[in-house]
């Protein structure tokens, strides 16, 4: 993954050449490393011109909703500034309040697989875009979907922390892993996490962190909390170790849901207690490894369910530190939401 702090007018070459990295690492052709490398650098060169500054996060993850087998290069523009007074207005193509590249917001909609955007008055703005394979057809369908962002701690190029998702039948897993320390070990048990995920996607989350536990060994171990959702009987599992934290929003107020003591691959729990609660379309459950402060609030802006799962998550991020005050770790945060029901 890549963190490029946007400062002056220099880094918002760094944004567009680390898309460029990102969109081989994917296997994008030609002309959506082009898209990837056009989208970085119109919302860098946003930052300066709108905010003051900020900073892209760009990285290689799966799709929202899973089912094309592909990955995508996801591009996170967050800032502290003013906001945007009209966000429809400025997702207009040629709509501009200063001389820029003459792209805009809207056309890093136009040429994004996804893309969304989230603005509150005095607190900032956050842009998320997925350039990824053009694919015929409609986009596979699913009532669940998933986002996140991940930060590495002062800009290092790894983060000890990894996150994935995967579908098996009506089961909806979605894992955070927060490696032990930082740098290249960390974020190879994390790695080894996310591996293991794709194959215990079928187990309920307690047997799954078995499952972690056996793959982690001969790492450093990490923190683990897995959660699933089992779409037709409308039912949420979660079990975590270690200090991974846990918000569920029920539709009128945030619920914590704790993980055990223990590290995943060097100490796990004989036995691990398992919660189970209703799913619904109101529901929306925050992960977070310990970069994010201890009191931080979850998000209150009644906007955010309906938007992309990996904007929740910056906004999570960005509203819980400061230009002045950055993450003091590595810090993933990842959002498991149901799909809006389509307008009529």
């Amino acid at each position: 993954m890549w963190e490029v702090p946007v400062h002056d007018s220099t880094r918002v070459r760094d944004a567009r050449v680390a898309a460029e990295h990102a969109a081989d690492e994917a296997g994008l052709a030609e002309p959506r490393k082009a898209a990837a490398a056009l989208v970085a650098t119109e919302l860098a060169t946003n930052l300066l011109k709108h905010a003051g500054g900020g900073q892209v996060l760009i990285e290689v993850v799966t799709p929202p909703v899973p089912g094309t087998g592909v990955t995508v290069v996801q591009i996170a523009a967050i800032d502290h500034g003013p906001g945007i007074a009209d966000v429809a207005a400025a997702l207009r193509d040629g709509y501009s309040t200063t001389r820029s590249l003459g792209a805009g917001l809207g056309t890093c909609r136009r040429i994004s697989d996804d893309f969304d955007v989230h603005s509150a008055a005095g607190r900032g703005t956050v842009a998320v875009a997925r350039v990824g394979t053009r694919h015929k057809g409609p986009a596979p369908a699913g009532v669940v979907r998933a986002g996140g962002i991940n930060v590495p701690f002062a800009g290092a190029e790894h983060s000890g922390d990894g996150w994935a998702w995967a579908r098996a039948g009506d089961r909806v897993t979605l894992m955070l892993a927060d490696g032990l320390g930082h740098g290249p070990e960390a974020a190879r048990a994390s790695t080894a996490a996310v591996e293991a995920l794709h194959r215990a996607a079928h187990l309920p989350p307690s047997e799954a962190l078995v499952h972690l536990d056996t793959a982690l060994r001969g790492t450093r171990g990490a923190a683990v909390a897995v959660a699933q959702v089992e779409t037709r009987a409308g039912l949420l599992r979660f079990a975590g170790v270690g200090n991974i934290g846990a918000r569920l929003w029920e539709g009128a107020g945030w619920r914590s849901l704790l993980s055990r003591p223990g590290i995943v691959g060097v100490h796990r729990r004989a036995t691990l207690r398992e919660d189970r609660l209703p799913w619904a379309a109101d529901r929306m459950l925050i992960l977070h490894s310990d970069g994010l402060p201890s009191r931080w609030t979850p998000p209150s802006d009644p906007r955010l369910p309906a938007a992309d799962p990996a904007v929740v998550a910056a906004v999570t991020v960005r509203d819980a530190s400061s230009s002045a005050r950055p993450v003091r770790d590595d810090t993933a945060v990842v959002v498991l939401a149901p799909t809006p029901a389509e307008g009529p």
